[in-house]
């Protein structure tokens, strides 16, 4: 009987091995000899029951070497995705083409972004193509900017000063008193 209950463990073992390994289409077969043994077949046989076996769940791994690729399609993917976070990356002061005085230059600058920006972004404002600062507040003001016409640009940055988006950019005119006149 001792022997019995192994070469029943071991069959059964054997089974569920081949049971996993056959896939969803396959047919199994249990049988009962006149013993009590119990066997399991892929070929039916006289007195044998058809078994349900659920289907094995596969995962196919990529290869090691398409590996890169796909991290690299995964970030720009990703990248996409937040370069759409923003449907709007704007100026609110001063308006694009306008003209005003300053006497001593000054000029604040207000952005916005809609929605509001997300953990960890931040606006920077550029002037004439130079870094003004970087917050999330959205008001920059620069201090004794030289009369004439001048252009802002704004981004939202992550906190590595990754670009996330840029916004429309702006023209303007500062109006101010010279010693000459």
């Amino acid at each position: 009987m001792e022997g019995s209950v192994k070469n029943t463990i071991k069959l059964l073992t054997f089974s569920i091995a081949m049971t996993a390994s056959l896939g969803a289409y396959a047919e199994v077969y249990k049988h009962t000899d006149a013993q009590g043994n119990v066997s399991y077949s892929d070929e039916a046989s006289p007195g044998a029951k058809t078994i349900k076996v659920k289907p094995v769940t596969t995962v196919t791994l990529p290869k090691p070497d398409e590996v890169p690729q796909m991290v690299e399609d995964s970030k720009k993917k990703q990248e996409q995705d937040q370069g759409k976070a923003y449907n709007r990356v704007s100026f609110d002061a001063p308006e694009n083409n306008s003209a005003f005085h300053s006497g001593n230059g000054d000029v604040t600058f207000a952005v916005s972004s809609s929605p509001a920006l997300l953990r960890g972004h931040e606006f920077e404002v550029s002037l004439d193509g130079q870094p003004v600062g970087q917050n999330a507040s959205g008001q920059f003001t620069v201090n004794n900017i030289d009369r004439g016409t001048h252009n802002a640009s704004v981004k939202i940055v992550d906190s590595k000063g990754k670009i996330i988006q840029s916004g429309q950019g702006i023209s303007f005119t500062i109006h101010r008193p010279s010693v000459i006149n």
